[in-house]
């Protein structure tokens, strides 16, 4: 087992490495963006294959159950994501620089999350229900709330970060500190990177109770998150600019939420199968999906007919006539 967390560690940080230094040149275009997010999924699949090698059926059923909610969770940090860019000006020559970091900062902060959620389950079982319910409870909320817009300023993380971190107004290049009048000041760069890092905190603890309601193994919980993370960079660019059209993402994340909440509820007399598990990630991505694009179709539809000068249709022969 020792082995197989220095492999998967080491594999993370070459991943990670290899995209700060893509990173460094330029933002990824649609296409490369696209290529690059089939490869990470693809590639979080593939362990899914290697654990089935080297474990069990099980635990790879639980892997693969385990990546599929983390990653389709992962999909409300984007949003976030995108908010922040905006608030801070981010360059778009710098936003895939600040994606990385991010996300190795999320992956250590994870690490903390698994290590004392996993302590905390073993020593008290009564944590299996608090777990469940603050998942219920996010559930509602999401559902409920999803559409609206974070306020990066209104958040206690830039309140506190403006307090004790001197910002300066401008970017320099891609530093994270810089020198003004001989006075030594944070980027926004360095701000933006922090409040990602921020925002991740909450989102994890949504995630890692929804995936503990899957499994207890701490490697597989580790290894799902990792290879979750690893793509969102390459997602992010696909994505940008069309999570505006998924406008039902918010009840389809509420109803992943509300599954796994309840699944640890009652986990003393409920055991669903993993292909359950997997059915209701994917089916409610699906139906989500669906929606949102049949509300967005009917949207342009009403808009093209009531546009000014749309032209009007020529009378039938019949109607000439009469």
């Amino acid at each position: 087992m020792l082995t197989a967390w220095i492999a998967l560690v080491a594999f993370v940080l070459l991943a990670l490495a290899f995209d700060l230094r893509s990173g460094a040149k330029a933002a990824p275009s649609m296409r490369s963006a696209l290529v690059w997010s089939v490869i990470w999924t693809g590639l979080g699949l593939a362990f899914g294959a290697l654990v089935l090698a080297f474990d069990s059926s099980a635990s790879a059923g639980e892997y693969v159950a385990g990546f599929l909610i983390e990653k389709s969770l992962s999909l409300d940090n984007l949003f976030v994501f995108a908010v922040l860019f905006s608030f801070f000006a981010v360059p778009q020559a710098l936003r895939q620089r600040v994606l990385v970091l991010g996300v190795a900062g999320a992956i250590v902060l994870r690490v903390i999350f698994i290590v004392a959620g996993a302590a905390a389950l073993d020593a008290v079982h009564a944590v299996t229900y608090a777990l469940g319910a603050l998942l219920l409870f996010t559930a509602y909320k999401i559902g409920k709330q999803g559409s609206e817009e974070v306020d990066p300023e209104k958040t206690v993380a830039m309140r506190v970060m403006r307090k004790v971190l001197p910002l300066s107004d401008d970017y320099d290049s891609s530093k994270l500190f810089t020198r003004i009048e001989g006075k030594r000041l944070a980027t926004p760069l360095l701000a933006a990177f922090l409040m990602i890092a921020a925002f991740d905190v909450m989102f994890a603890i949504d995630s890692i109770p929804a995936i503990f309601a899957i499994t207890r193994d701490t490697f597989i919980v580790f290894a799902a998150n990792a290879f979750s993370l690893l793509g969102m960079v390459s997602l992010y660019f696909l994505l940008d600019g069309l999570l505006d059209r998924f406008r039902y993402l918010n009840v389809g994340l509420a109803a992943i939420l509300a599954f796994v909440g309840a699944k640890l509820i009652l986990v003393d007399v409920w055991h669903p199968p993993i292909g359950l598990s997997l059915a209701v990630v994917a089916g409610s991505l699906a139906v989500a999906a669906l929606f949102s694009v049949r509300a967005e179709r009917r949207e342009d539809r009403i808009s093209a007919e009531s546009a000014p000068g749309r032209p009007r249709s020529e009378p039938t022969l019949e109607q000439a006539s009469s």
